[in-house]
């Protein structure tokens, strides 16, 4: 079955990503990024699939909204502006960085069809769809991408540096997480208080992308289209139920996880160096990667996993987002579910919720950097996305109801850094449906 696995993976070509190989050599990018489909036209354009754009115009929509100009130091700003003059913007229900997948939600040849999955609770697997699963993960974590490449540099303030290197699929995936979680550089100094992907009002957004993004990449890879991410609904548990050998995997005492699970020689990409003017600069280097580490409910300062009770009181809050629309906001739901929030009063400033479970997870979910490393990652971040999809319906929220904001990396019409093609802020507050998948009734709000 492994080795079937292994020739699908040479049948699939496209993907959402940041740094398409075809668009980048070892120390250098393209500049404009418009691959010619098997039309033999750049971004299918023959085939009505795509254009080939000029990136400014993301910059001047977003200026257009802010008013701001900011100095452009950190790569990131403004993203994709740094690295691509033009790149692809796909029509209708197309997709991908040369329009030649379909977006999400949507398969076929012209992208006309639409499906619905059904994100289950993993303890509602079978024990043959639970091993299934853990194979499709472990082939991920194994499997270098021959679609896209990573950053890597030990020196940010000098671009010459720079490197794109191969990394598998699955580190992909924890590497987007490292990136976007890097300080912002700015006039040459770091501002830890800027972020992309946390404590704003992008970040139940911004994790949504991520999961699709490595849905999708598995899809791909195995050619499953029927394929899910399952979540972990850890709500009023006394101990981590999943984290056994029959799910997860044990741990020891020093947190090494357990000979007998699927992951017990995983190691973490970006782990091991984590300093601000660096990306990843072992990124190729097993030996400079550190072991997965877990040490579930083992820190007295967070030994309980948040409760029912907990859950029902961040879903009371009506506002999607308040000022300063950082991590002292009130009376905000994001902010509650992130976990800076009290969700019992709304005002007190306490780790609970997203936040919580990453602490009591220990080991390298508690190095909230490399925490997309443990796959417990995927499991507890789709709980969250449950959370967030019922506050979505709940509320008749849309894409209108993201908040206007001047925060660097989470402004509504900013690029969700560092995905490729653009997707905006805004466009992940929508119910899941468009985006092909709904959640498992597994226990009742």
């Amino acid at each position: 079955m492994l080795g079937l696995y292994i020739i699908l993976i040479f049948h699939f070509s496209v993907v959402y990503s940041q740094f398409p190989r075809v668009c980048t050599t070892h120390t250098n990018l393209t500049k404009i990024c418009c691959p010619k489909w098997k039309d033999g036209s750049p971004c299918g354009s023959r085939s009505g699939r795509g254009e080939c754009n000029d990136t400014m115009s993301l910059l001047y929509e977003s200026l257009n909204q802010t008013g701001q100009v900011l100095q452009r130091n950190d790569d990131r700003l403004l993203w994709p502006i740094h690295y691509y003059d033009r790149a692809c913007h796909c029509n209708g229900n197309y997709g991908g960085f040369d329009c030649g997948d379909c977006k999400f939600g949507y398969f076929g040849s012209t992208c006309d069809r639409k499906r619905l999955l059904i994100r289950k609770e993993i303890r509602e697997f079978s024990h043959l769809k639970r091993k299934r699963f853990f194979s499709y993960l472990s082939l991920a974590k194994m499997t270098t991408s021959k679609d896209f490449v990573v950053l890597s540099t030990g020196d940010r303030h000098h671009r010459d540096t720079y490197n794109f290197v191969d990394a598998s699929v699955y580190n992909v995936f924890a590497w987007i997480h490292y990136y976007s979680m890097k300080p912002l550089l700015l006039n040459n100094s770091f501002h830890h208080e800027i972020g992309y992907a946390h404590e704003g009002p992008a970040f139940p957004g911004w994790h949504r992308l991520g999961l699709l993004f490595l849905e999708r990449q598995i899809q791909l890879m195995t050619g499953d289209e029927h394929f899910f991410l399952p979540y972990y609904d850890w709500r009023g548990e006394k101990k981590c139920s999943i984290c056994t050998d029959e799910f997860l995997g044990d741990n020891d005492v020093q947190g090494r996880i357990s000979r007998y699970s699927y992951f017990s020689h995983w190691k973490s990409i970006c782990s091991g160096y984590n300093y601000e003017d660096a990306y990843c600069p072992y990124a190729m280097n097993e030996h400079q990667m550190e072991k997965l580490l877990r040490k579930p409910g083992t820190n007295p300062l967070a030994d309980w996993l948040p409760s029912f009770q907990d859950v029902n009181d961040t879903l009371r809050f009506k506002d999607y987002d308040t000022p300063p629309y950082n991590s002292a906001s009130k009376n905000s739901f994001r902010n509650a579910l992130e976990g800076f929030l009290k969700a019992s009063d709304g005002v007190t400033f306490a780790r609970g919720m997203h936040n919580l479970v990453h602490v009591y997870m220990g080991g390298t979910m508690s190095q909230v950097p490399i925490s997309g490393n443990d796959p417990i990652f995927i499991l507890h971040h789709c709980f969250i996305d449950k959370i967030y999809e019922k506050w979505i319906i709940e509320n008749n929220a849309t894409s209108d109801t993201y908040p206007n904001n001047h925060r660097t990396g989470q402004r509504p019409y900013e690029c969700i850094t560092p995905y490729f093609p653009c997707w905006r802020n805004r466009e992940l507050l929508r119910t899941s449906r468009d985006f092909g998948y709904k959640y498992s009734e597994y226990q009742n709000f």
